[in-house]
C-alpha cells in the first residue's frame, strides 16, 4: 500500500505536516513553470485538433482530452519521453480506479498498475539523485527528502507521484469533455467566445464551475462543527459535494445551473479550498484555455454527439470516456 497508513499522500494529511510538504511541492507549480510548459501543450493540442479536422470526425476525448493531461503530469514528474507509453498504461488503470473510488481506493483497486508505477518511480528517484532535472521529483530531492536512508521522505515522494497520476488526469479530461458538450448544447454561448476569443480565459472558470469533475470528496471532522443550524460531531465522516456547491443558487443566482460565459464566478470549489486547494489548478486552467482556444479557432462548427457520450463509472469523478465529434454541425 506504498506506506499509505504511515505516510499517506499529502491530500490526506493535515497541517502542519501537510503544509510543509505543500510548501516544497508548490515550487514546481509557479507561474513560471506553468508558462514554460504552455508551448508544449499548445503544440500537442494543435497537432491532435488538426488531425481530427483532416479526418472530419473522431473522438475528441480519446484523441485529445485524455492524453493531454497525462502528458503534462509526466512532464511535471520528469518522466522521459522514452517511458511515456508505459507510463500512460499505468495511468489509464489508476485513473479508472480513482474515478470510481477516489485516490485512496485507487491504490487498492488498481494494485498491479500501482505496484509497477511505484517501482518505476523508485527507480526514477534514484536516477534523479545523480541526474537532476527541472521537475517536481528533482525539486523534492534537492530539498533533502529521501536522502541518507530517509524512508519516510522517499515514501512521501512516491505518494505525491501517485497522487499526481490519480488526481491530475481525469479532472482535466472531465472538465474539457463536459465543456465541449455544453458548448454543443449552448450555441449562443459558443458564439460569444467565437466573437471574442479573449473571453475564453475567464470563461474557463464558468466551465469549471458547471462541469465540477470532482463531484465530491470524503473527509473526517477533527472537531465539532456547527453548520446550517446543526452540529456535526468530531470524528464524523462527511462528504463534501463540490458539484452541488458550485450550482448553489444562493451563491450564483437563480440561473446557477445555466452556462453563462460572461458570469465570472467567484470562489468556485472545483479545486477545493483552503489548505487542500489543488496545487495544479493553474496548470489545469492553462490546459483548458489552450485546448478551447485552439478548438474554437480551428473547428468553430464542431459538433459533439452528446447522446453517444459514455462516462466512467463511479460517484467521485464525472469524466467522459468518449465524446464523438464531427467538424461541422449536422
Amino acid at each position: 500500500q506504498i506506506g499509505m497508513q504511515d505516510n499517506p499522500p499529502f491530500v490526506m494529511q493535515d497541517p502542519p505536516v501537510q503544509s510543509e510538504f505543500r510548501r516544497m511541492v508548490s515550487k514546481g507549480f509557479t507561474p513560471r513553470q506553468v508558462s514554460a510548459v504552455e508551448p508544449m501543450v499548445r503544440e500537442f493540442v494543435v497537432e491532435r485538433i488538426e488531425a481530427l479536422k483532416a479526418r472530419g470526425s473522431g473522438d475528441i476525448v480519446v484523441e485529445l482530452f485524455k492524453p493531454l493531461p497525462s502528458m503534462v503530469v509526466a512532464h511535471y514528474l520528469g518522466v522521459p519521453e522514452s517511458d511515456r507509453d508505459q507510463f500512460d498504461g499505468w495511468t489509464e488503470a489508476i485513473v479508472a480506479a480513482n474515478s470510481a473510488g477516489g485516490v485512496a481506493a485507487a491504490a487498492t483497486t488498481a494494485q498491479a498498475a500501482t505496484g509497477e508505477l511505484m517501482m518505476y518511480f523508485a527507480s526514477l528517484i534514484e536516477r534523479r539523485k545523480v541526474e537532476p532535472g527541472d521537475d517536481t521529483i528533482s525539486h523534492l530531492l534537492a530539498a533533502g527528502l529521501g536522502e541518507d536512508g530517509d524512508m519516510s521522505g522517499l515514501l512521501s515522494i512516491l505518494g505525491f507521484a501517485f497522487t499526481m497520476v490519480a488526481g491530475g488526469n481525469d479532472t482535466t479530461t472531465g472538465m474539457l469533455g463536459g465543456s465541449v458538450a455544453m458548448l454543443t448544447e449552448r450555441l449562443d454561448q459558443r458564439q460569444i467566445l467565437l466573437d471574442d476569443s479573449a473571453l475564453i480565459t475567464d470563461a474557463v472558470d464558468e466551465l469549471l464551475r458547471l462541469t465540477s469533475p470532482v463531484q465530491g470528496l470524503a473527509r473526517t471532522t477533527t472537531r465539532d462543527v456547527a453548520l446550517g443550524g446543526k452540529v456535526i460531531p468530531a470524528g464524523r465522516k462527511v462528504l463534501l459535494m463540490y458539484g452541488a456547491a458550485n450550482r448553489d443558487p444562493e451563491k450564483y443566482g437563480p440561473d446557477a445551473a445555466e452556462l453563462d460565459v460572461l458570469r465570472r464566478p467567484q470562489k468556485i470549489l472545483t479545486f477545493s479550498h483552503g489548505a487542500h486547494h489543488c496545487l495544479g489548478a493553474s496548470a489545469a486552467r492553462m490546459q483548458a484555455r489552450v485546448a478551447l482556444e485552439e478548438l474554437l479557432s480551428r473547428i468553430p462548427d464542431f459538433h459533439i454527439d452528446i447522446d453517444a457520450m459514455q462516462y466512467a463509472p463511479g460517484n467521485y469523478v464525472r469524466r467522459p470516456l468518449t465524446a464523438p465529434m464531427s467538424v461541422a454541425r449536422p
